[in-house]
């Protein structure tokens, strides 16, 4: 699963990618992206791994994706630059909170941004669907019918209107799969600040405008970070820190991928395991191995959460709380599974 980092330059958003993931930024790969690894917070996984005490253990992992810096002063190159990110599952947005920056301004000028980017690559299909149809074709009809459901789309964007929060039908899905539009992603905003005050009606304000924000000063939580473990609390102390927030940035851009956790365990290994909200028992086979998928006959499943109440798996069996589901059981988050299979 990948985020996307995103951010104009100068907002920080290099400094967030290497205080999450540890890798310093590579100024060669500006242009492009450069990735790396974070692992994501899981209270449920630590107590799964103090229950079972296996030889291995296997966290759930997030890939970020450090884009190229946007340019406020020339929007055109912009559309380019955030095509990196269309392959990402969600963003989070880098905005720079000193200098004199208005945070509110920058956000409103970003969706504008995406729309323009998103505006760019269904326009483009728009105008070859407008030709092919006029065409004696034998997939007319539906190069017309992919027509009809994108123009609604396109009307939208060309009126500078966010996708957010529009309704796609299951074929307005379905054609404009492949666009991966921005518009649509969840996205999480970080307000990076100079230190470690910060006006908190901002967050507010963004999120009277439907944006999920939260505050951090990244570049002292990076200076932090690289401080040898003893000195880390007393320069927190210091400049004003808290608590580092490292853990609360991982979890809150975990949070906007609506993505779900669930586990495999035994004395081998405890695993947890991602997966998008809504998919079924054999989606989650499939997560784990191709072959279980294949050979899937019933997944056997308990909650983490009564697990950790009553104590043990055989007290959550005596409670009848231990289940056999088939193929069509939407796996919840937090569930601990066992897939029976042949072969």
């Amino acid at each position: 699963m990948k985020i996307g980092l995103v951010g104009y330059q100068g907002s920080g958003k290099s400094t967030l990618f290497q205080l999450l993931t540890g890798v310093e930024p590579d100024v060669s790969k500006a242009h492009l992206g450069q990735v790396g690894i974070t692992t994501v917070i899981d209270e449920r996984f630590r107590k799964l791994v103090e229950m079972h005490r296996p030889k291995k253990e296997s966290p759930s992992k997030i890939e970020l994706l450090d884009t190229p810096g946007l340019s406020q002063t020339e929007q055109q190159v912009n559309p380019q630059r955030l095509g990196v990110i269309r392959e990402s599952s969600a963003m989070v947005h880098v905005v720079g909170c000193f200098n004199g920056a208005d945070p509110v301004k920058e956000v409103q000028q970003f969706e504008e941004d995406m729309v323009l980017a998103d505006m760019q690559v269904v326009n483009s299909r728009m105008e070859r669907l407008e030709k092919d149809v006029k065409r004696s074709r034998p997939d007319r009809d539906e190069l017309q019918k992919e027509y009809d459901c994108l123009k609604p789309i396109a009307e939208a964007l060309n009126s500078m209107q966010s996708l957010k929060e529009m309704e796609f039908s299951d074929d307005q899905v379905k054609f404009s799969k492949s666009f991966a539009l921005l518009t649509r992603k969840e996205r999480l905003v970080v307000c990076n600040t100079a230190d470690s005050s910060f006006d908190e009606s901002i967050l507010n304000q963004l999120a009277e405008m439907g944006v999920t924000a939260i505050a951090a000063p990244v570049g002292l939580e990076l200076e932090v970070a690289q401080l040898p473990k003893e000195e880390q609390v007393e320069f927190a102390a210091e400049m004003g820190l808290a608590a580092p927030c490292r853990d609360r940035l991982i979890d809150a851009a975990f949070k906007v991928t609506d993505l779900i956790t669930f586990y495999t365990c035994d004395e081998k290994e405890v695993h947890a395991w991602l997966l998008t909200r809504g998919s079924t028992s054999v989606e989650a086979a499939h997560a784990i191995h191709s072959d279980l998928a294949r050979g899937f006959i019933r997944a056997e499943v308990m909650s983490t959460a009564d697990l950790f109440r009553l104590g043990s798996e055989r007290e959550v069996k005596a409670a009848g709380l231990h289940r056999l589901e088939g193929k069509e059981y939407i796996v919840k988050d937090g569930d601990e599974i066992v897939i029976r299979h042949n072969g």
